[in-house]
């Protein structure tokens, strides 16, 4: 029982946002095979694009353990890349404030270590090393905490793989994180530990930070 008001909780949730009863009334227009259902998708997906509104975070995932936030951050991909990948500004936004980060290990290359130490104004702690697994300048990053450098097996307190992808879009460009997780209950603990509330405020850290660099 407890289970289904959490998802009624969800919907309710869910249909609070415009766009997704937008996309509620797009699928519910008749009876439709799931071809013309796929189409009448694309041609709304392809209108919210013209009016500079993306498709919402929550229709984005096609794997129920994936978690994915797709933004348009207004700041050039090459800024963003350097604030990603130069360890001394991405301590400046990996975490939400008032934690602050010390990165430990930051060896930018498939197998290399990427290892993250956030601390609280209370003195919580998070500690998360873990590896890259592949590099393309400028538009990809993917890394996990499933591996540490030189590709060895962790074990980590939440297991998942990650992938970063940036694109041009007008003046700004299209981020999208892409987090992977082995089961669907790391994938619900990741959620319940505030997984869009602070990827959201870490994402606008990292463009604050992009448009004071431009």
């Amino acid at each position: 029982m407890a289970k289904q008001s959490a998802n009624l909780s969800d919907v309710f949730h869910a249909l609070a946002d415009p766009t997704r009863r937008a996309v509620v009334g797009v699928l519910g227009r008749g009876p439709a095979s799931v071809p013309a259902r796929s189409d009448r998708m694309a041609d709304f997906a392809e209108q919210l694009h013209r009016e500079g509104n993306p498709m919402p975070d929550a229709i984005a995932s096609t794997a129920p353990k994936d978690l994915i936030i797709s933004r348009r951050v207004c700041a050039p991909r090459a800024t963003l890349w350097r604030a990603w990948t130069e360890p001394d500004l991405l301590k400046q936004w990996w975490c939400p404030k008032p934690w602050t980060t010390d990165v430990r290990s930051f060896e930018l290359r498939a197998g290399g270590n990427f290892h993250t130490f956030m601390q609280g104004p209370d003195g919580g702690t998070s500690d998360n090393p873990g590896s890259f697994l592949e590099v393309v300048p400028q538009s990809r990053l993917v890394f996990t905490s499933l591996l540490t450098g030189g590709w060895r097996p962790a074990t980590p307190w939440m297991p998942f793989t990650a992938i970063i992808t940036m694109g041009d879009e007008g003046q700004c460009t299209r981020y999208t994180a892409t987090v992977m997780h082995p089961d669907q209950a790391s994938s619900d603990r990741h959620t319940e530990l505030g997984f869009f509330d602070g990827w959201n405020t870490c994402i606008d850290q990292l463009e604050a930070l992009a448009q004071q660099m431009s």
